[in-house]
């Protein structure tokens, strides 16, 4: 047994079992409430400079395969997970979770109670911390958990987005399709569409090929001038980790393409257009990490479950005039959707790609498709 501890900036220290890779990361600890998606969750570029709790008790179950990859590798800074389970029972699965996170180089922690840590940063609020199974000593850890740099005023996009332009061509996996959403125009013409990447999980990608997009991915860091080179159609923003305030070139950008073509932001993107259109953002107490949470669409009056994964909001607090609130998050009354008044540009705060998660949302892919 590896000895491992979780040290909180409260003074908050967990001792249980390590796996994965020997080694120290700190981070902001957060929880994710999704029973099933743990790889998804691993490689979602979201959750970088986060270590993540899952609240569901046994994780690993599955196994872990290629094809449910978001993308290139984790990005997370560490997992915490009440138990790992030895044996890995999928038709799927290609590997387990253990040597998965060992070949990554992800340390994680396993063997504590998970209830009184969720509990915790419900109370509190999410908090810095420090995994690690180097430095055992409390005092110590403390001390480094209240030194780490948190998320706040941090460019963390930088850290995940790709070097180079991609034209993406793949489509959804016949797993992540099971509801027989078709590939549209798949024989022909299709509108290109500039999808920029703030740290964009490959499913979404997936999506707009299947919604009949021709998709081009730029790095997040691409000037309005370099987007509208490339005549696009319409404009992709995508989801990203951490604080969306410090992004002025992203918000540049979003500024510079607005009124010339159609855009669509998720999770980040939604942050981000909102405050290129003069609203402003704020952090949450402990955000919104699962697969299960309801949003009301006040356009039509359902209520979709969907699947988020955010530690900011955009504020209600003097939102201009020219944005409108399309949905809200039913546990907290947030702001969960918006779209500008006078042009063709709306956004969500949650994941309408999600796998696996909820489908409720995938009609957003098609109210983009319809604005062309």
């Amino acid at each position: 047994m590896t000895v491992c501890k979780l040290a909180l900036e409260d003074g908050t220290v967990f001792t249980g079992e390590g796996f994965g890779a020997c080694g120290e990361v700190d981070g902001e600890v957060v929880f994710n409430t999704s029973m099933t998606g743990y790889q998804e969750i691993l490689t979602d570029p979201s959750y970088r400079g986060q270590i993540v709790t899952m609240t569901y008790p046994e994780i690993g179950n599955y196994g872990i395969n290629d094809e449910d990859e978001e993308s290139s590798r984790p990005h997370l800074a560490g997992f915490i997970v009440r138990e790992n389970s030895r044996i890995a029972s999928n038709f799927r699965s290609q590997e387990e979770l253990d040597g998965y996170l060992k070949r990554h180089q992800i340390v994680a922690l396993m063997g504590i109670d998970t209830r009184a840590l969720v509990r915790r940063i419900r109370t509190i609020g999410a908090m810095k911390g420090v995994l690690s199974t180097n430095d055992l000593s409390d005092e110590s850890l403390i001390a480094k958990a209240k030194a780490s740099p948190g998320l706040v005023g941090r460019d963390l996009v930088r850290e995940v987005i790709p070097d180079t332009a991609t034209h993406w061509k793949e489509p959804l996996s016949r797993w992540a399709n099971l509801d027989g959403a078709p590939q549209r125009d798949s024989n022909g013409e299709r509108p290109k569409v500039i999808a920029l990447d703030y740290g964009l999980k490959w499913n979404i990608a997936r999506h707009l090929h299947d919604e009949g997009f021709d998709v081009t991915v730029l790095p997040g860091t691409a000037s309005s001038n370099e987007v509208l080179d490339l005549k696009p159609a319409g404009v992709f923003l995508s989801n990203g980790p951490g604080d969306p305030e410090p992004l002025t070139y992203a918000i540049d950008c979003i500024r510079g393409v607005l009124e010339q073509v159609p855009v669509f932001g998720i999770c980040l993107g939604h942050q981000l257009l909102a405050l290129a259109c003069g609203a402003s953002t704020f952090k949450l107490k402990f955000g919104h990490r699962g697969a299960n949470q309801p949003v009301l669409n006040l356009d039509s009056g359902k209520i979709e479950i969907t699947s988020q994964n955010h530690g900011f909001a955009v504020s209600e607090t003097g939102l201009p005039e020219n944005l409108e609130i399309t949905h809200r998050n039913l546990n907290d009354n947030t702001i969960a959707g918006l779209r500008h008044r006078s042009l063709p540009a709306f956004s969500v705060q949650y994941h309408p790609e999600a796998s696996a998660g909820p489908h409720d949302s995938r009609y957003l892919f098609r109210q983009f498709r319809e604005m062309f």
